[in-house]
């Protein structure tokens, strides 16, 4: 039987995913040592740590909306230069425990079996790097969150991708859109079993 994404993809189709990954127990959200992993419409705890597991129903529907989210995060950041590649952003989410969430692009799209959350800029969007990270974090693992720094630009094989550091504010990661077909939450000594595409070894190098 194919397995089918249950959110649309851009052209409004269904995505197979041809390997599905399995979700971890829900004991494995409390225990800080373990890796944790949701799939689209699985189960959740009803909080991690301090923070409720709650859908994110009033996300921004324009861009705007993305860049009022970003306005008042007040970090340095370096000059940005894509040279010659496609801009692109994202974030590595560090929960209140010390564990990172990565994603599980679906059907290891890009060649990522996982990754950080991250998406080009779309020059119709006009986002800035900051609220498009932040947007990009949400449609790919459906948390609401809040930038907190800067962490590295990386060169990768279509773009140059800024990282901002980031925690998370609410959200369920079972609301993964598309592009994910699985949300983990990952102890930072397991991120190098996780992060095996050379284009995120500079990002491991950064955080550890």
């Amino acid at each position: 039987m194919k397995h089918y994404h249950p959110q649309k993809d851009d052209t409004g189709q269904f995505v197979g995913i041809k390997c599905p990954s399995q979700p971890s127990s829900l004991d494995a959200w409390h225990h800080t040592g373990q890796v944790a992993t949701v799939t689209p419409g699985s189960p959740m705890p009803k909080s991690i740590g301090q923070i409720d597991i709650l859908s994110w129903t009033e996300y921004p529907s324009e861009p705007a909306g993305w860049e009022r989210l970003v306005k008042d995060h007040e970090f340095e950041e370096p000059p940005f230069s894509a040279d010659g590649k496609r801009p692109a952003s994202g974030a590595v989410v560090i929960e209140a425990d010390g564990r990172i969430w990565v994603v599980s692009p679906s059907n290891q799209f890009g060649g990522y079996t996982h990754t950080f959350p991250k998406g080009t800029l779309v020059p119709k969007e006009g986002l800035s790097m900051r609220a498009n990270a932040v947007k990009e974090v949400y449609e790919e693992t459906g948390l609401r969150i809040e930038l907190t720094g800067f962490l590295c630009d990386a060169s990768r094989s279509m773009s140059t991708t800024r990282y901002y550091l980031a925690r998370r504010l609410g959200g369920n990661p079972a609301d993964m859109g598309w592009e994910s077909q699985a949300v983990h939450l990952v102890p930072k000594a397991r991120l190098a079993d996780y992060l095996t595409n050379p284009y995120d070894i500079p990002l491991l190098k950064a955080l550890l």
